[in-house]
């Protein structure tokens, strides 16, 4: 990335053993004392916070988020008001509401808290998830007039539909009632004959735009039980629900959309994580057993444990597997489901495993170093891991990275983005531009299908844009850093108080320090290719356990084991161990660089 390039690099360190390129993140001096005096912050934790933008007026709610504080009134989005009158009359009058959701986590998430709200009000609800590979994404007519067969009346569509014009158009004609809720940005034109709550539509002026469509969809119900509750629906013999027991599902949608971890989501993860906690949720308490999670339930077990098993049916498997497990509250029936999940999540990371060796291959063949992006394609990859595979070629090149599916003359693509580079916008243009079957997205990932015959016009557009994003400056990796840790102040204390910058995620990444001098007085291999360390201080005080994952071939790896005492500038993240009941503070090392 292209951080900090006007500043002076951070300890004057502008290529590193992993070749990037150190900046530091705060930029407000001033801030990162006012807020030390005026909420009684510990100076590391001061510029953590400073670091995010955070100001002194902010500063309260960022490390108390509450729904109280942060959450608006549904109104203010377009159509809310029409959606929440027609799906208040649907109940009223007894019609059923079907729901179609996306095969991903945001979509069975989404899916399943309008299943367990409608429930609560005594309504069955028919869900229909497409199969990924034989439908595709989004919305099909096929599927929507199963929903009318079932009987539905009004459906509504979560997390998909705010492009779907001809399937949504003739659902409409044919007498459905169309309700989209979704997120992903739109185009000027909407379905026509649909309602499309979306905070991303051109015409919105909502501040909730970085919502997950589990987000939306949690606005929406906030919507129709306000409505409820003013027409007395609920002194008729109904029992309101607490819509706060559902935020486990809010949570795990929302992390594991990649969504950023700020304003109202950051306070509906907050609340959701202290549900999940408590395994209220039958499938979610299922899938931890499954996960060998014998901890409370956080955001790390949410996106890379729970999240990746729920989105397994979709890639591999059944993709309805997900809503069924997260609406049941049988745990005899959550047991086999989260079983099921387990299992193709096996499957997943096998076939997972096949695409990415390949796809790492073409990638390191046509790596070009002024090229903003990488696209590969491949015939015979599998269309359900290669978001994933996309993930890995993000993290390993450090730029935006699209990968096909080719299958005959069509390619099905999904991409992952890099901070400061705008994924989904980009797809939508080229889609415009006539280079795409279908295409969209929101800033860190887009889904899209192209023609082999306009694949290589695709990138060539893709790269332009990019380009045009970045102002022709050339990507270059760099990393970021909250602040200077010396071994004898990382301590369990200093530990509790980063956690109040929590939840982590994206837009709000874990602090990262730099452990100026460090000298490693001990280092080994320890499990397939992670190094283990003991860490000291410049003058050989304090001793700090640290780990550096997946590096041991790499040239982290040989710079920590082969330092042979000589000092070196650490950067990694600050967390806390827990071993036999006791936590310990350790660094994750990510780079280091020569100590000059």
């Amino acid at each position: 990335m292209s951080d900090g390039k006007t500043e002076p690099a951070f300890l004057g360190v502008e290529r590193s053993v992993t070749g990037k390129r150190w900046h530091a993140r705060v930029a407000n001096e001033r801030l990162v004392m006012t807020l030390c005096q005026k909420l009684e912050l510990p100076e590391l934790v001061a510029r953590v916070v400073a670091a995010r933008g955070i100001g002194l007026d902010e500063a309260e709610n960022f490390l108390n988020p509450t729904l109280k504080a942060l959450l608006p009134d549904p109104a203010h989005l377009i159509d809310m008001a029409p959606a929440v009158e027609r799906i208040v009359a649907a109940i009223n009058s007894g019609e059923t509401i079907g729901v179609l959701g996306d095969y991903d986590v945001d979509g069975a998430t989404s899916a399943a808290l309008l299943v367990r709200f409608f429930s609560a009000l005594g309504r069955v609800v028919p869900v229909y998830i497409p199969d990924r590979q034989k439908e595709g994404y989004g919305p099909n007519l096929p599927a929507l007039m199963k929903l009318k067969e079932e009987g539905a009346t009004v459906v509504i569509t979560v997390d998909c539909g705010t492009t779907a014009y001809e399937p949504l158009e003739a659902a409409s004609a044919a007498g459905l009632d169309v309700i989209v809720i979704d997120h992903h940005v739109a185009e000027a034109r909407l379905p026509s004959g649909c309602l499309v709550i979306n905070p991303n539509r051109v015409d919105e002026t909502s501040s909730c735009g970085q919502l997950a469509a589990v987000g939306v969809t949690f606005l929406t119900i906030v919507a129709v039980n306000r409505a409820l509750r003013d027409a007395y629906w609920y002194g008729e013999g109904h029992s309101e629900p607490d819509l706060r027991l559902w935020l486990d599902l809010v949570a795990l949608g929302t992390i594991c959309d990649v969504v950023p971890l700020v304003g109202l989501n950051r306070a509906l993860v907050t609340q959701g994580l202290r549900v999940m906690a408590g395994r209220r949720n039958a499938g979610i308490a299922a899938l931890a057993d499954v996960a060998g999670i014998d901890r409370p339930l956080d955001a790390y077990h949410a996106g890379f444990l729970l999240g990746p098993r729920v989105n397994a049916g979709g890639r591999v498997g059944d993709s309805g597997l997900g809503v069924r497990l997260l609406t049941t509250d049988d745990p005899a029936v959550a047991r086999p489901l989260a079983a099921q999940l387990d299992q193709l999540n096996r499957e997943r990371q096998e076939i997972e495993r096949g695409v990415l060796e390949a796809a790492m291959v073409q990638a390191e063949n046509r790596l070009d170093p002024q090229s903003p992006v990488i696209v590969v394609a491949g015939d015979g990859w599998h269309p359900g891991v290669i978001g994933i595979v996309a993930g890995r070629l993000r993290e390993k090149f450090d730029r935006p990275s699209c990968v096909i599916a080719l299958e005959n003359e069509v390619g099905k693509g999904s991409g992952r983005s890099v901070r400061g580079v705008e994924l989904g916008p980009a797809i939508i243009a080229a889609h415009q531009a006539g280079l795409l079957i279908n295409g969209g997205g929101h800033a860190m990932a887009a889904g899209f299908t192209v023609s082999r015959e306009n694949l290589t016009g695709f990138t060539a557009y893709l790269e332009d844009h990019i380009r045009r994003q970045l102002g022709n400056e050339p990507l270059s990796a760099s990393l970021g850093f909250d602040g200077v840790l010396h071994p004898t102040a990382a301590t369990t204390d200093i530990v509790t108080m980063l956690d109040r910058v929590g939840p982590f995620g994206a837009g709000n990444s874990r602090p990262r320090f730099a452990v100026p001098q460090a000298r490693i007085v001990d280092a080994g291999i320890v499990g397939k290719d992670h190094v283990r360390c003991i860490v000291t201080g410049a003058d050989g005080a304090g001793r700090l356990k640290a780990i550096a994952f997946r590096a041991a071939d790499g040239p982290l790896g040989r710079a920590l084991l082969e330092s042979r005492g000589q000092p070196l500038h650490l950067a990694g993240q600050l967390r806390g161990d827990e071993w036999q009941g006791k936590i310990t503070p350790q660094l994750f090392i990510d780079d280091a660089a020569p100590a000059a």
